[in-house]
């Protein structure tokens, strides 16, 4: 089976995860995504056979919307899913302004965004489309994640490594998943 297939195989199987990206779609944002560890750590726990278990730590929402850029709206669409699913520490980042807090470039959509995280395998990012399947934004594909191997995206590979190496070591994945291979 193909990585697209997989991810959407596991991710539809997985009935807190479409909970959490039904109550997702409903809030029809625009450019609106679930990414980062939501998808990684579903992807790396079945990999390692571990059962299936919620997202740990928060769950982080992407949008996109240029005509919003008050962080209080955020917190609005957090309490929106907070009441929908409270058992889910949601997180929501309109990626328009990211930019600003790393330093880059105005971004000028999700995928855009997710091409300045630390980790290829953590830059995945996935949705309900209209018929109820899962559409996946992955701007570095998805055979890092795939594959176990962490690597940084060629934004940290320089002078942001040791951001990389803080979240690899803070994170504790290697220990947590012995079959990932990091790669320098």
């Amino acid at each position: 089976m193909d990585p697209v297939a997989r991810l959407q195989t596991l991710l539809l199987g997985d009935p807190l995860r479409y909970e959490a990206l039904s109550a997702v779609a409903a809030l029809d944002l625009p450019d609106c995504w679930i990414g980062a560890g939501f998808v990684r750590d579903a992807v790396w726990d079945h990999l390692h056979g571990y059962a299936t278990r919620p997202p740990g730590g928060d769950v982080d929402i992407l949008l996109f919307d240029p005509g919003t850029l008050d962080d209080s709206f955020e917190r609005q669409v957090e309490q929106r899913l907070r009441s929908a699913i409270p058992a889910l520490d949601w997180s929501v980042k309109n990626q328009a302004r990211m930019h600003l807090r790393n330093g880059d470039d105005p971004y000028r959509s999700v995928a855009e965004a997710m091409r300045h995280w630390p980790e290829t395998a953590t830059a995945v990012a996935i949705r309900l489309d209209p018929a109820g399947g899962v559409e996946i934004n992955s701007p570095f594909g998805l055979g890092d994640l795939f594959a176990l191997r962490l690597r940084p995206t060629p934004a940290f590979r320089n002078a942001k490594r040791p951001v990389f190496d803080e979240r690899v070591a803070s994170k504790r994945w290697l220990e947590r998943y012995k079959l990932l291979r990091l790669e320098r």
